[in-house]
């Protein structure tokens, strides 16, 4: 609702949704609309602010599918369809990454050997292959020896085709190191920063209902600031114990995640006919096998699916005006390309090429059901042009973030970390002084965009 009473929601719909509003006098109605639209708008634009600063420094705005499983009265599936980001939710975001950012800093100021943060490591280099190949095929030159210069090579990742610069950041995204907690007096202080948000300090403060990471921050914050004692505090060793325990149970929730999506989409195929139009999906190739590629499906959210182009008979399959047909041959690999060789003639697969085919339930007496993907035409899928034109906002709007943060005045980091930590700051990936998010709260400061 907040989204649409910043694009301009009738008035008869935000009293609708918003009981505070309902059985409210007209004139009084209309003020206080005014002012909540007002204050929405204000956020939105603080948040783009924050969020511009930090992608400039080298925060990377990372990709990936997420699906919502739709069901009808009965509870069966009725679809699955791709979650569409509203910035009102990337303005909420921004200003978690931003509370969790300052009460990391506080809780690690006031408990240095026993604060619980959240370290995003270095990903190595070798992880980024994939990326840096996929994206030589569009001629983008991906630079990946720190978070700044991934940041700006992805932003300039832009093709005519909008699903180009989805997948590198995907790709980009698969090759991060995990996300870890851990206690403050079990690493030295130069590994206390977060890769990935391009910040010096982080943790998860702000949704304690639903991790209990949170809650321990909250226990050290209310004894940060006086509000209760710090008696009852976890020591280090225990704090780190802790940690481990907690990166575990994470791990495996993201696990169950995922084997929970995947469940999903295969029961939603599961009674489906071959026919039916809902199974006729375009795919895009990322990676290319010995037999075959790789494919996402964005319409479904699928992130990897193998399109076989020879059987396990030897046969290829060669795409006619009819269809696929399979027949006698042999497949080739050479760069970023797959060439199928057969009685028919010779069709070439490169990387990023769009593809039809066909999803649909594959059972086994020995693993769980999951998905097959037939090929059936080496061009893209009719409606792929439509969901095209649904992609560019996104693209357009990241742009408009960098474009913001050059307007933005810079000042020096006035944090003291000691003599060597800006050798370790360069040495270990992080970025300049001047692109701090302490410095980015100062110059709000100085902008009245803080009430201090």
């Amino acid at each position: 609702m907040a989204q649409a009473i910043n694009d301009g929601a009738p008035v008869a719909d935000i009293v609708t949704n918003v009981p505070e509003l309902q059985n409210v006098e007209l004139e009084e109605l209309n003020i206080r609309i005014s002012e909540l639209r007002t204050a929405i708008t204000s956020l939105m634009d603080i948040a783009r602010h924050l969020k511009s600063r930090r992608l400039r420094g080298g925060g990377l705005e990372l990709e990936g599918w997420e699906i919502e499983v739709l069901l009808d009265d009965s509870k069966r599936i009725e679809d699955l369809v791709s979650k569409q980001p509203l910035e009102i939710h990337e303005t909420v975001a921004e200003c978690m990454i931003f509370a969790n950012h300052w009460v990391a800093k506080k809780i690690s100021d006031s408990f240095p050997n026993q604060a619980l943060l959240r370290h995003h490591p270095l990903p190595r280099q070798e992880y980024f292959d994939n990326l840096v190949s996929c994206a030589k095929v569009k001629g983008f030159d991906v630079q990946t020896h720190s978070n700044k210069m991934l940041a700006e090579s992805l932003e300039k990742c832009v093709d005519k085709d909008p699903i180009v610069n989805k997948l590198l950041r995907t790709l980009a995204t698969q090759a991060m190191s995990v996300a870890q907690y851990f206690s403050t007096g079990s690493i030295s202080r130069d590994q206390f920063f977060h890769y990935g948000l391009a910040l010096d300090r982080y943790t998860h403060y702000t949704s304690p209902i639903r991790r209990y990471a949170d809650i321990i921050v909250h226990r050290l914050l209310l004894a940060a600031i006086k509000v209760q004692s710090s008696s009852n505090l976890l020591s280090n060793r225990e704090l780190e114990e802790l940690s481990h325990h907690i990166n575990n149970k994470h791990r495996a929730s993201q696990h169950a995640q995922r084997s929970s999506q995947e469940l999903f989409q295969t029961l939603y195929f599961k009674d489906k006919s071959p026919e039916d139009e809902s199974c006729i999906v375009d795919a895009v190739i990322f990676q290319l096998r010995a037999n075959g590629v790789l494919v996402v499906v964005p319409r479904y959210g699928i992130r990897k699916g193998p399109v076989y182009l020879r059987g396990k008979d030897g046969q290829v399959v060669y795409i006619t005006e009819d269809g696929p047909e399979w027949t006698g041959g042999s497949i080739s690999r050479k760069d970023h390309e797959l060439t199928v060789t057969s009685v028919l003639g010779g069709q070439t697969y490169r990387l990023f090429d769009h593809i039809t085919v066909r999803l649909s339930v594959q059972s086994s007496h020995a693993h769980a059901a999951s998905l097959k993907f037939d090929l059936l035409s080496n061009r893209p899928h009719k409606v792929h042009l439509q969901e095209n034109k649904q992609d560019t906002h996104r693209t357009d709007t990241m742009k408009e973030m960098y474009d913001s943060a050059e307007e933005l005045h810079v000042r020096p980091d006035p944090d003291d970390l000691g003599v060597d930590f800006r050798s370790l700051k360069s040495q270990y990936g992080q970025t300049a002084d001047s692109m701090s998010f302490y410095n980015l709260l100062l110059s709000f400061r100085e902008s009245a965009l803080l009430d201090t």
